[in-house]
């Protein structure tokens, strides 16, 4: 039986991971499921954005340990592809968080574009409990970008829950919903994220995320690159073409 589920809905791919008994841990065979059914969900032409959620009222608690515990020292920290599949994805993605995101969870959501938590959704970088550091890497990355030096230091330090409202305040989360609004709301963030040209936003997504990692020169040049790409788009001819003609424009992502 999967344990992650895919459907395509109102033109968003919705990701669940399906191990409610576990609280959704992964295991790494989950974890190369996982990865897999994001590459769909970038492919999927039916999908202009991504959702991703957790079942039965968990989002992730990270790694199985016992699955963990099975595997040699020296593959643990190794996984194959791309290191983070979610952010590779070239569409929005959105995470819909209800109840804990934990772990491998919480660096999923760190990956995520934007996040929507339920009230009852809490997010906890656990690694200094195990001994490590988080195991993604994005939360030592991403996250202090997202919420601030300060801020990302206190929850990766101390592995303390951070509850739906402090992550709202401190911006890490769009909105806090009840559990049952929680993937609607989500998939709605979704819609509003993709209504531009998929061509633009693939290129733009991976600006901002190469750009992270890179000296200004060397991004300016390939922010040229993707511009005279764009000039020469379809979705730039219809984009134009929609204005002058005042109305909405239908964009192909070519």
């Amino acid at each position: 039986m999967t344990s992650i589920r895919y459907e395509a809905t109102s033109g968003v791919g919705v990701v669940t991971i399906d191990r409610p008994e576990k609280r959704n841990a992964m295991t790494y065979s989950v974890l190369s499921e996982f990865i897999q059914t994001m590459r769909r969900a970038g492919d999927d032409d039916a999908a202009r954005a991504v959702v991703i959620t957790g079942a039965g009222g968990a989002f992730c608690a990270g790694i199985d340990l016992s699955d963990l515990a099975g595997r040699p020292q020296e593959s643990r920290g190794t996984r194959e592809g791309e290191p983070w599949p979610i952010v590779a994805c070239p569409k929005p993605v959105v995470a819909a968080v209800d109840g804990a995101a934990v772990g491998m969870g919480a660096e999923f959501t760190v990956q995520c574009d934007a996040r929507v938590a339920s009230a009852r959704a809490r997010f906890a970088w656990n690694f200094v409990h195990r001994g490590l550091v988080p195991d993604t890497g994005a939360g030592s990355w991403l996250l202090p970008r997202q919420v601030g030096l300060p801020t990302a230091l206190r929850w990766l330090y101390s592995g303390a829950f951070v509850a739906a409202d402090e992550a709202l305040a401190a911006g890490y989360v769009a909105a806090v919903v009840e559990p049952e609004q929680v993937v609607a709301h989500a998939i709605a963030l979704a819609q509003s994220l993709s209504q531009g040209s998929p061509f633009s936003i693939r290129r733009i997504k991976r600006l901002v995320y190469d750009g992270l990692g890179r000296d200004v020169d060397t991004h300016l040049t390939a922010h040229r690159r993707a511009l005279q790409e764009c000039f020469g788009s379809d979705d730039h001819h219809e984009g134009v073409t929609a204005f002058l003609e005042r109305r909405e424009p239908t964009f192909t992502g070519r």
